[in-house]
């Protein structure tokens, strides 16, 4: 094995990269692309790929990938952990490894994840808990979707449908836009998504500085197996709701989505999920990914789900002692709170008023 950053990653490496998940038979998700790996290593000085070929040919064609991040103490996590949406190796089929070798050869005592994809046959076992990831399969076309919707949830389309006109008729002219180029509405979604973390208590990702960065590099990012897509839903000319995903040929990952709170009483959002839907589809996308994750849109929306794990593989030694005793304690008491409905909204509510304290 080599272990390189991103940026020292050769092109020729990147085609043997996308070649394997070709033949890997998972969705095409761009966020287990090497252009994700490489925009993650131009803003997180920790991001290393292990470049795995047959032992005795260090010169031969590569047979393996596994991105991830560098932390004390051998410490290591998914590359883009907290924001990517897909984890793993990419590995040719059959190859004859164990998680324990791979992360020796990358000097990691433990390896953090939280959406790893189903069929990462190394790493699954280590799994403490099992999701599920919401999807819209449009690979018939959409308006073999809008008979699904329209079938089995008739009030919500209905319902979705009629404040769409009624947007038009009370506020301007209703325009989307699939892949906006415009730098200042991608400024606006970003505000409007703080704002949402802060209304509702939780952590506001771009006041990272790396995630706020990685998301304008994405924006601008343009190939095949990974596009930066931002879908903006406008009245009047005015931006109501807004996304940011990425996409390849065939899928769009569902990221960063949000909308003005002033035009809540529309559904802005479910409004331009459907427009995304349609225009997806006419591109020849064949899948959205909505993320992990529970959300009553995310329910009314969903034709199906992937199944996604969070856990960490270790190597046993004292170091993975003291990371499990740093990690588990905290994912055992939040797996406790999810597991039980009540609970949750309880401390979904406590959020709630929390975010109304910090932005009085």
């Amino acid at each position: 094995m080599r272990v390189v950053t991103p940026g020292e990653l050769n092109e020729s490496e990147a085609e043997a990269w996308r070649a394997l998940r070709v033949t890997s038979g998972a969705p095409a998700n761009p966020f287990m692309e090497p252009e994700f790996t490489r925009a993650v290593g131009r803003v997180r000085p920790g991001a290393r790929i292990a470049v795995v070929r047959e032992a005795g040919d260090p010169r031969g064609e590569p047979i393996g990938f596994f991105p991830y991040e560098t932390g004390p103490l051998g410490r290591g996590r998914a590359i883009g952990l907290g924001v990517s949406d897909a984890q793993g190796a990419v590995l040719r089929s059959g190859l004859r490894l164990s998680a324990p070798e791979l992360l020796s050869a990358c000097a990691l005592s433990a390896w953090e994840f939280d959406n790893l994809e189903a069929g990462q046959g190394l790493f699954v076992p280590d799994a403490a808990e099992e999701f599920e990831s919401p999807v819209i399969d449009i690979g018939e076309g959409y308006e073999a979707y809008e008979t699904i919707l329209r079938a089995r949830s008739p009030k919500f389309f209905r319902t979705t449908t009629a404040k769409e006109r009624k947007l038009g008729r009370q506020a301007g002219e209703v325009r989307f836009v699939f892949d906006e180029r415009d730098p200042a509405a991608l400024r606006t979604l970003m505000e409007w998504k703080s704002a949402q973390y802060r209304r509702t208590g939780r952590r506001d990702r771009f006041a990272q500085d790396w995630i706020s960065a990685l998301v304008r590099q994405l924006a601008t990012t343009r190939t095949p197996g990974c596009s930066g897509v931002l879908s903006v839903l406008y009245v009047a000319g005015r931006p109501v709701a807004a996304h940011f995903g990425l996409r390849s040929r065939t899928v769009l990952s569902c990221w960063f989505p949000a909308y003005d709170p002033e035009f809540a009483k529309y559904s802005p959002g479910l409004i331009l999920h459907l427009r995304m839907a349609e225009a997806a589809a006419a591109t020849g996308i064949r899948m959205l990914d909505l993320g992990r994750g529970t959300a009553e849109y995310k329910d009314a929306l969903k034709t199906g789900a992937l199944r996604v794990y969070e856990g960490s593989s270790a190597r046993p030694g004292a170091r993975a002692a003291l990371y499990w005793l740093s990690r588990e304690p905290s994912r055992r008491a939040h797996s406790f709170v999810r597991s039980r409905p009540r609970l949750a909204r309880y401390a979904q509510r406590t959020l709630n008023r929390v975010g109304r304290l910090r932005d009085k």
